[in-house]
């Protein structure tokens, strides 16, 4: 036995991160969810066509489209939006997973500083300079504290149930 033997690290599993991503996709995307009935992010005035609804439509298609709902309990549900916000979620829970194999430093702060970087690379510059959104400067306040807290609970949750999907799928069963 070598005091010095080298760790092997095991080879990612890349199947693995992926289903692992788009679990944590989906529950990180519920709590998001959740995040935004506890702290709205917009006023009711911008929110009658939220950014998911305002991409879309500067894509082409129509507000019919765009504002087509289900109804749930009462409630008229916008499901195209909510198709974009999964989307979203799991693709960059999918991207999360798969990077962490190759270079762990991006879960630093358990997903929170990567959550951080999503925020401010969406919301402070490509959406503004798309024009879905207004300009960074001109969103309230109220907005950046609500999506920038969001996003740090949203990759955690990713980060957190991510791994443990991983684990599991990972594990040697003796």
């Amino acid at each position: 036995m070598s005091l010095f033997k080298k760790k092997v690290k095991p080879f990612p599993n890349l199947k693995a991160a992926i289903k692992a991503g788009i679990a944590a996709g989906i529950v990180s995307g519920l709590v998001k969810f959740g995040w935004e009935n506890v702290l709205p992010p917009r006023t009711p005035e911008r929110d009658a066509t939220n950014p998911p609804q305002k991409l879309l439509q500067q894509m082409g298609l129509p507000e019919s489209a765009t504002h087509d709902t289900y109804r749930y309990s009462g409630h008229d549900l916008p499901w195209v939006s909510y198709a974009v916000h999964f989307g979203f979620s799991t693709s960059f829970a999918v991207l999360y997973e798969v990077l962490a194999q190759y270079e762990p430093k991006i879960k630093t702060g358990g997903g929170s500083v990567f959550g951080l970087a999503v925020w401010a690379a969406f919301h402070l510059g490509v959406m503004p300079a798309m024009k879905t959104v207004p300009p960074a400067k001109d969103q309230p306040a109220e907005e950046h504290i609500s999506e920038a807290l969001g996003h740090v609970a949203w990759m955690w949750t990713n980060d957190v149930i991510g791994d443990e999907v991983y684990r599991r799928l990972t594990e040697r069963k003796e």
